[in-house]
């Protein structure tokens, strides 16, 4: 395939469901790739709680109990299942060590991860930071030091979000996802032709992209 297979991702570093769509995502294009295709992935900015502060006077389980009107029992529950679907993909999530926060100066972050060729890596480095090692990832500081782990330059990524470079960035993302109609998060838009929602099976990402690819084969063929 001269080109590859064009993927934008819509997600937000706090969300569990996002980290398991990300492996579920990998093994279809890991699968895709072994026949001989390529994928390209950019990730794109999605603010799924914009009004939660830097500091969060709580542990998750309150976060969630207040911000979808539950119990505290029934939020638990919410987090033991999601652990375990993450877990059966080798993802180990310690809520007791995550901190609830805003996300705004990830994606931030996330953008000039992008200038510098770092995306894909720093994406992943967060949700581990936030989801698995319990760091702080609404503060600059440490965001600062994570980019340093992927490679990035830690001066240039903490002056990027004192002066808030790639904001515009991360506000264009959120209103391309309200132009496509996305109310949740993770969201595939796969060669611009296909949106699929959620973390769903990797045998379901997997057609998708080797649909897409057979259609640029017909469409090649029929210009030829």
């Amino acid at each position: 395939m001269s080109n590859p297979i064009d993927v934008q991702i819509w997600s937000d570093v706090q969300c569990p469901w996002c980290y398991i769509g990300k492996r579920k995502f990998e093994a279809a294009v890991a699968d895709f790739e072994a026949a001989g295709g390529q994928v390209e992935v950019t990730y794109r900015s999605f603010e799924l709680a914009p009004d939660t502060p830097v500091d969060f006077e709580g542990t998750p389980i309150d976060y969630l109990s207040q911000r979808k009107g539950i119990s505290p029992e029934q939020a638990q529950q919410m987090v033991d299942r999601v652990s375990g679907i993450a877990e059966s993909v080798g993802l180990d999530y310690h809520y007791d060590r995550i901190h609830q926060t805003n996300t705004v100066l990830a994606h931030e972050m996330l953008h000039f991860a992008k200038a510098q060729g770092k995306q894909v890596e720093l994406k992943e480095r967060l949700l581990l930071a936030y989801f698995t090692e319990g760091r702080h990832i609404g503060r600059a500081d440490e965001l600062a030091d994570l980019a340093a782990d992927v490679g990035l330059d830690r001066d240039a990524a903490a002056a990027a979000l004192a002066e808030h470079t790639y904001l515009p960035d991360v506000k264009a993302d959120m209103a391309q996802a309200v132009a496509y109609g996305i109310q949740g998060v993770p969201f595939f838009v796969i060669d611009a032709r296909y949106g699929i929602s959620g973390a769903q099976d990797s045998t379901t990402f997997l057609a998708a992209l080797q649909q897409a690819a057979g259609e640029r084969s017909t469409a090649g063929a029929e210009t030829s």
